[in-house]
């Protein structure tokens, strides 16, 4: 971090932050004109702001961050905290084991799961196997071994990271990029379909992207569920139509020069001893018991946890493989549902129910509003924080509008409910790529050196604007899901 940074943030957006924290903790309840608000309401409202702010200032570590507020909530609204905060008389207090079940939530599992399998896949030489055998179906015709990065990058990016995707392909690609012509304007479109690819693909399932699992985490609190295979029934076409539209849209602004392509992937010799067979069946079989849970009934957040206890005890996942998972998300995750539960269990979600008439607001507004917000904030700041920030108030709104005493029920209903608004607000999250800081695999395509920011820009608003309408209509009107 540069000083002219690092000043900035410490001495001028930390200070201000904690002053508005601070004046938001200590002013009188009734300053703040919320009926029934109690002062354990009042920390909460001051801990939901203090996250938001550092999360999009990025002060500090997004999951640092999430650690502060789960210690803060701990000590401040629990019913373990301290004693002169915790008394019953400031008003409910939440029992201090369920915001530490936060870091242990069956969606935190799910996500250990497909970490676990990603960092296997990887360490076995399976996503090279992979990649080098979905990559050769498509030949060496530049347009064709575009769509078929584009394809390959969506298809991983649903069941590994996508930051690890977009730099385990850009490894594949690199020395394409090299051998190809000075003025192949087609490697630009090359290099943006690494982040293009990688961002839309995370939507495709529940562990894709952190926002997906924030969102089915928080729709599971509220009683709502939504389980692997119909999020990939509806999601999955929904990314194919999305790959196929920036495939086009690649083309027509980066057109290709080169009348072949040859790609050159080196796929390390692996030991074939039977370790290496127990990695390759049960990672299939995890996707395959993930994709019929309804026909098993296992539900998806244990399926996950089945790769971890079969390759621990085989010696396929050994202890130096545990660093490499990726914590820091898990905890970001793990903040984002502890601040929902304490807007729950503190009663402050019922309370803002009852001060702010969102039982009569125009739901398409409120939906369309919401998705514009999310898709604005990911541009600028990490898309996990994003949806950890909006998911938990969204569901508030979400819980007024569901009520069927609201006035805007039936609209609601019929425009998919809860499970129609949250998925809608992660997909957004995750359609945020304008920029080189939007999103980890942007700033892995901006490294190659061959994209522009503008040329970024240029593809992002038409693939987020067509992902927002597209995405709204799919999930409120063309393929909605069940609700509960």
């Amino acid at each position: 971090m540069s000083n002219s940074k690092f000043s900035v943030k410490y001495c001028v957006l930390l200070p201000i932050v904690l002053i508005v924290t601070i004046l938001l903790w200590a002013l009188p309840t009734a300053s703040f004109g919320i009926a029934d608000l109690t002062p354990v309401q009042q920390r909460m409202i001051a801990i939901f702001v203090f996250a938001a702010l550092m999360w999009m200032f990025e002060i500090i570590p997004n999951w640092t961050t999430s650690l502060i507020v789960i210690v803060v909530m701990l000590l401040s609204v629990s019913n373990k905290g301290l004693v002169f905060f915790c008394r019953p008389e400031a008003g409910t207090l939440v029992d201090y084991k369920s915001i530490m079940a936060s870091f242990a939530d069956p969606v935190v599992m799910l996500f250990l799961g497909g970490f676990v399998l990603a960092i296997v896949a990887s360490k076995y030489g399976m996503d090279a196997v992979m990649a080098k055998g979905l990559l050769g179906i498509f030949g060496k015709k530049p347009k064709m071994v575009l769509l078929g990065f584009l394809l390959v990058i969506a298809i991983f990016s649903m069941f590994m990271s996508n930051t690890a995707t977009a730099a385990m392909m850009l490894a594949f690609l690199a020395p394409v990029l090299k051998a190809l012509p000075e003025d192949e304007t087609g490697k630009v479109g090359l290099a943006l379909s690494i982040p293009v690819a990688a961002n839309l693909g995370g939507i495709g399932t529940p562990i894709g992207t952190p926002p997906n699992a924030i969102a089915i985490g928080a729709l599971e609190n509220a009683g709502y569920a939504i389980g692997f295979g119909p999020w990939m029934a509806r999601m999955v076409p929904f990314v194919i139509v999305m790959i196929l539209l920036a495939w086009v849209l690649l083309q027509l602004f980066f057109p290709f020069k080169s009348d072949t392509i040859e790609l050159k992937i080196e796929v390390k010799e692996q030991k074939k001893d039977w370790r290496t067979y127990v990695a390759w069946i049960t990672f299939f079989v995890t996707i395959l018991l993930w994709v019929t849970e309804s026909v098993t009934g296992i539900n998806s957040n244990i399926v996950a946890l089945i790769p971890l206890a079969v390759y621990t005890c085989t010696g396929v996942f050994g202890k130096e493989d545990i660093k490499e998972i990726n914590w820091s998300v898990l905890w970001l995750v793990a903040g984002g549902f502890a601040l929902g539960t304490g807007l729950n269990k503190t009663g402050l979600a019922a309370t803002l129910i009852n001060a702010i008439p969102f039982s009569a607001m125009n739901v398409v507004v409120v939906m369309l509003i919401a998705g514009l917000i999310c898709y604005f904030l990911s541009n600028f700041i990490s898309n996990s924080a994003t949806a950890a920030l909006l998911v938990p108030i969204l569901v508030v709104v979400g819980t007024a509008m569901a009520d069927p005493s609201a006035a805007n029920n039936a609209q609601f209903v019929a425009l998919g409910g809860m499970n129609a608004m949250i998925p809608f607000i992660a997909m957004c999250a995750s359609l945020a790529m304008l920029f080189p800081i939007s999103t980890p695999p942007n700033a892995i395509a901006s490294s190659t050196g061959l994209v522009k920011t503008s040329d970024m820009a240029k593809v992002g608003i038409i693939v987020g604007v067509v992902g927002f309408v597209l995405g709204y209509f799919l999930l409120t009107a063309l393929f909605p899901f069940p609700q509960a």
